[in-house]
């Protein structure tokens, strides 16, 4: 039997791929480390790779939402975050001669939409398994660089940095939390003894 198979809704979708979202998560603290630790790149170039960043995890959400195909009710939410992860990666890298103020507004977009959607998903996932809360912060923390973001629009290039910088860390700290989390629930089922998945109990 299958995690796919024990998690009928949204829990099936992460905890099958729970190895995404730690590696989504790594890449994210790679990320912000290389922003604080070069603060004499470009405002520019950090935009671009935050845009790769987009891209990949825009492939990583879809990649999710393909192997569980079958769940009609939840693959859309991923399937919006992929497609707006790849929309924001494909404007940041394929339109250089933007300002790198517009470039950051593309990725405050981007990080709102997602941070919405997580929000989302994490409701629905509370529905299923324990350790929602992750998923839940890691939108909160999208929607707040959002609005930081297109609040201060003309905060300077090393600020901005910081705080693109600050943003990945936080996220990716707690998308690795999340996956250990989905990892401990799909591994669990698998103990010796256990008669049924660890589904949260209504209460």
């Amino acid at each position: 039997m299958t995690a796919e198979t024990l998690f009928p809704g949204i829990a099936g979708l992460y905890t099958r791929t729970w190895w995404i979202m730690l590696l989504r998560g790594l890449l994210a603290i790679a990320f912000g480390i290389l922003a604080f630790a070069r603060p004499v790149v470009t405002l520019a170039a950090v935009v671009l790779v935050f845009g790769v960043y987009a891209l990949v995890t825009g492939m990583f959400s879809l990649i999710t939402a393909l192997t569980g195909w079958r769940h009609r009710d939840d693959r859309w939410l991923l399937l919006l975050e992929a497609l707006i992860g790849l929309w924001a990666g494909f404007i940041t890298l394929r339109t250089p001669a933007l300002t790198a103020v517009a470039l950051v507004f593309f990725i405050a977009v981007w990080s709102l939409a997602t941070g919405v959607l997580r929000i989302v998903e994490a409701i629905r996932l509370r529905k299923e398994i324990t350790g929602e809360v992750w998923l839940a912060l890691s939108g909160v923390a999208s929607v707040i660089f959002a609005f930081l973001v297109m609040a201060r629009p003309g905060a300077g290039a090393l600020a901005m940095i910081w705080i693109i910088g600050a943003y990945a860390l936080i996220l990716g700290a707690l998308e690795i939390m999340l996956s250990f989390k989905l990892q401990a629930v799909r591994d669990s089922y698998r103990r010796p003894g256990a008669s049924e998945p660890p589904y949260r109990r209504a209460a």
